[in-house]
């Protein structure tokens, strides 16, 4: 008697929900299954965000990493002893130094920045970041006539750009130089040619060099090939090329990359190894990331300013072609490369994936690469990298400078640093080369995916 009123009243109430949802137009919800839902629009869940990024939020995360660069690199020149500022040149002496701030406004890492800056200005319109760059520039340009007359008279004399007077390496040379050269087309009228030249001449003549005129080093062993020494050189030669209309430049430029592709290019992986040892009878792969990245920066800088008729121009194109093609299946789910790029138990690491980013956008915009195979893994790498900027503008997940090695460990357990100053200008250059690459093309989600959007 108990169980039969119990169960006409759980009928009764179960007839007043079905009741209630009916009148009030609510439905049970059903379960989610291959006839009741489209599974194949579910939401993944990505861990990097996914899709074409937007104009502003690109630039809000430029604006970001200027505001920081601004604030925290020296503008101006002080007495070391008393940090009073100097504005009058003629009181330069040995205590003249730049304002205390956290990157060397020497370092060829900073002439990827002032590269950086400048490109962000053509990409935005905005002239503060080539402000940033004429600013520092202008001070190389003011000291060094002073300077260079002193160390003339005596080496030792010290100088805040003395890493530019006398360079003792290609890493003091070739990207101080090439930026510097870039400036000159963003109205930078300061005199800075004598700089050039210095820069030039010793790329062309003080360097050391095997005998069929490879850049070489005698470090970590004697004849030794860095591949970040394509970048080191090959871009200053290559503007100077286009400065000056003088081919030879443009001949060793080419001649770099074919002699250092030669040694160093494996094939079947698409992949550069980072070092070359003549003395070695095997050669241990060790793909770095960032020295791939400079290695494809530097193809990508060439063709920009190679002439098309030139004997060799096929050559590089056709060798950034195989190096994209390598390049490319390695990104990570994230949109991040791998520190050595074939070892996915190595950590992501930003500066590289931001050159890969700024060389891929680069090769698409300019017509080297197909876009519609490209572009999605190069807006997948910007998004990326704009998720290792911080609010501070800060870059992270950096790896610090690195020499080279011939064992794993070597490059597995480099550290990254906030303050390693090889993020900076590869993301101001892969996000202003990302705002070009948005500007002349659409895309869509299609089916769930990224792609070109394309005409019918």
């Amino acid at each position: 008697m108990y169980l039969s009123k119990l169960n006409q009243t759980s009928r009764t109430i179960g007839l007043s929900i079905a009741f209630f949802f009916i009148i009030y137009g609510v439905q049970a919800q059903e379960p989610t299954n291959d006839v009741t839902t489209p599974l194949h629009l579910l939401q993944p869940d990505y861990p990097t965000p996914y899709g074409a990024p937007t104009l502003a939020e690109i630039t809000e995360t430029l604006d970001r990493v200027y505001l920081y660069l601004e604030k925290e690199t020296a503008s101006k020149l002080v007495n070391s002893m008393t940090n009073t500022p100097i504005t009058d040149l003629k009181k330069l002496d040995e205590n003249t130094a730049f304002e205390p701030g956290v990157f060397r406004l020497t370092s060829y890492e900073w002439g990827v920045t002032y590269a950086g800056m400048l490109l962000a200005t053509e990409a935005t319109g905005d002239e503060k970041y080539a402000d940033y760059t004429r600013k520092r520039l202008e001070i190389f340009a003011d000291i060094a006539p002073f300077y260079t007359e002193k160390l003339t008279k005596d080496k030792t004399y010290p100088s805040p750009i003395k890493q530019s007077l006398q360079p003792h390496a290609l890493d003091d040379a070739g990207a101080i130089c090439a930026a510097m050269i870039k400036a000159k087309d963003y109205g930078l009228e300061a005199d800075l040619r004598p700089l050039i030249d210095n820069f030039i001449d010793y790329i062309s003549h003080r360097q050391f060099r095997l005998p069929d005129g490879t850049l070489a080093r005698n470090r970590p062993q004697p004849n030794t090939l860095w591949l970040d020494d394509l970048f080191m050189a090959v871009p200053a030669l290559a503007q100077m090329g286009k400065l000056t209309g003088d081919m030879t430049y443009f001949d060793d430029a080419v001649q770099q990359i074919r002699q250092f592709s030669s040694r160093m290019f494996n094939s079947e992986k698409g992949l550069y190894m980072h070092g070359w040892v003549q003395a070695m009878g095997e050669h241990p792969e060790f793909h770095w990331a960032r020295a791939n990245g400079w290695a494809i920066m530097t193809l990508v800088e060439l063709l920009d300013v190679l002439p098309k008729e030139h004997e060799g121009y096929q050559d590089v194109l056709n060798q950034l072609r195989a190096h994209v093609k390598g390049l490319v299946p390695y990104q990570d789910g994230t949109g991040f490369w791998h520190q050595l790029i074939d070892r996915n138990d190595t950590y992501l690491e930003t500066s590289a994936t931001a050159i890969y980013t700024y060389s891929l956008a680069k090769a698409i915009n300019n017509g080297y690469i197909d876009k519609m195979a490209y572009a999605p893994a190069t807006l997948l790498g910007w998004n990326a990298v704009a998720t290792k900027v911080n609010t501070k503008g800060q870059v992270e997940g950096t790896c610090v400078g690195t020499g080279m090695g011939f064992d794993p460990a070597f490059y597995y357990y480099r550290p990254i640093n906030v303050y390693a100053a090889h993020g900076y200008g590869p993301v101001l250059l892969a996000g202003a080369e990302v705002i070009k690459l948005l500007q002349q093309n659409e895309f869509e989600i299609n089916d769930s995916s990224l792609q070109l959007k394309t005409k019918n």
